[in-house]
Formats: C-alpha cells, sequence, structure tokens
C-alpha cells in the first residue's frame, strides 16, 4: 500500500488503516474471505474507502438491524456474492428481576461485559429495554458471555441467547438544548452542552479524548455542522441537529440533541 493513504486519516488510524488493507489485499490475491468483528462508523468508513480503491474486492456491512450503528463487515473478491453469508451474531438478552434493573444504563451493561474480560470488538450495538437490555453480540463470544454475565453493577441478572429476529430495538432518547453560540468553534459548543469551562474542556480534548463522528479530533477550533455527532470521554456524546439562524446580536442559534 503506498503511504500516501495515510495522509487521509489522523495518525492514530494507521494501524487500522493496515489491517484493513491487508484484508483486502488478501481478498483480491489469495481469494480470502475475511468476516470482521463489530466495527465503529468510522471503522466502516475507513474500510469502505480502502475497498472501493480496489476494483477486485467488496465488501458488506451488517449490525443485526438496519439502524446499527456499529457493525461487521465480510470482505471477499468481488465474484462471490454476499447477500447470503451468515454475519454470526447473536442477541444476548440481560433480564432481572431486581428493582434495582431499572436503573442500570447503556454504561452500565458494557462494564460488566468488559469486566469479563470481552474485547469491546465482540459487542455491537446495545439496546437498554424496559425489562432488561438487548446486545449484539459475535457468535463466538456469544456462549461465555451467557454462562459468565451473572452481575451488572451489583445487580444480579439471567442471560438467554436469542435469535436476530427476535432483538429488540430500544428508542433513542435525546435532551433537546437551545444553544447560542458566538461561533461554531467545537471547543465553545462542548463546553456549553457539557456546562464545563472552556480551560476545562480544552484539557480532554487535546488529550485525544474527543471524537467527531468517530474520528478523533484534537483541533479545539474545529468548526462543527449540523449533523455531526460529538462525543467526550467519561462525559457522554450529543449530536448537532439544527443550525436554526444568527440572532441580531450575530450569535448563532443552534439545537442539540444530548444522548440521555
Amino acid at each position: 500500500m503506498t503511504k500516501d493513504i495515510y495522509g487521509h486519516f489522523h495518525q492514530d488510524e494507521h494501524h487500522f488503516v493496515d489491517k484493513a488493507w491487508d484484508w483486502v489485499e488478501r481478498a483480491a490475491l489469495q481469494h480470502a474471505v475475511k468476516l470482521t468483528d463489530f466495527l465503529d462508523p468510522r471503522q466502516a468508513f475507513i474500510l469502505n474507502s480502502l475497498v472501493n480503491r480496489h476494483p477486485d474486492v467488496h465488501c458488506r456491512l451488517d449490525g443485526g438491524y438496519e439502524a446499527a450503528e456499529r457493525k461487521r463487515a465480510i470482505i471477499a473478491p468481488d465474484y462471490r456474492s454476499l447477500d447470503s453469508e451468515d454475519m454470526a451474531m447473536a442477541v444476548l438478552a440481560v433480564s432481572s428481576g431486581d428493582g434495582k434493573f431499572l436503573t442500570l444504563e447503556h454504561g452500565d451493561y458494557m462494564g460488566a461485559i468488559l469486566g469479563l474480560g470481552m474485547k469491546r470488538d465482540k459487542v455491537g450495538d446495545i439496546h437498554v429495554i424496559e425489562g432488561g437490555c438487548h446486545c449484539l453480540v459475535t457468535q463466538d463470544a456469544a456462549d461465555y458471555l451467557h454462562l459468565n454475565l451473572s452481575q451488572v453493577h451489583r445487580v444480579h441478572v439471567q442471560t438467554e441467547l436469542l435469535s436476530l429476529d427476535k432483538l429488540e430495538v430500544a428508542q433513542v432518547q435525546l435532551d433537546e438544548l437551545q444553544l447560542s453560540v458566538a461561533s461554531m468553534r467545537m471547543d465553545g459548543i462542548v463546553s456549553d452542552v457539557f456546562r464545563l469551562s472552556r480551560a476545562k474542556v480544552l484539557i480532554p480534548i487535546q488529550a485525544g479524548r474527543c471524537r467527531v463522528n468517530w474520528k478523533l479530533e484534537e483541533d479545539p477550533s474545529k468548526p462543527l455542522k449540523e449533523g455531526d455527532m460529538i462525543s467526550l470521554q467519561g462525559f457522554g456524546r450529543f449530536k448537532v441537529l439544527e443550525v436554526e439562524g444568527v440572532s441580531k446580536k450575530g450569535r448563532i442559534r443552534v439545537k442539540i440533541g444530548k444522548f440521555a
């Protein structure tokens, strides 16, 4: 692979670029078929970009349901049909009779799964639903999690493995905020959303803990736009829903959707 490809991606992404290009080359030169673990949207974008550079390779992305955020990819020579390929996923259903269960959140389930030594890549989208949680997992991790996940944040739980057609998808909960900002600079908007001072926001941004559309972003002055998804590790994430216009005083009115 020519090194000029690196110029399109952040330095921290080069390791994944190398890995993804190896999958593409193996499909083209060795007629190999590769089923990946779950990729985040940024990784899926990188993979698609590399696949599109090679005329003899194609891929399919699937996260278990139409609107999935995290997806598995299958990469293969272009003569091979991928529509009927098994993406090897299962639904891990988690439930409990404990009243405390109602207070459990996405991060609690994720923490419990990772606490068992499971890699993040083995886990797709997690849906917190009434009476429990439905989590997409790779087939090779499903049995281990089914046998070993017995507690989530000090709440005793039971698990069951379900087929994909039994998946219950949670409705996305967004707390809407109306902001009036001097500019669309990332640090200013992140500061307002999470109610932190501009100085305190700079520390995690410059430490590489902020992502815009799942891409690492270390430039505090980066302008945000409508549709952008921003996450700040340790604080949460939000979406720029709408840029509503400019006030008479020259300030920009922005509608934000903060994930609950």
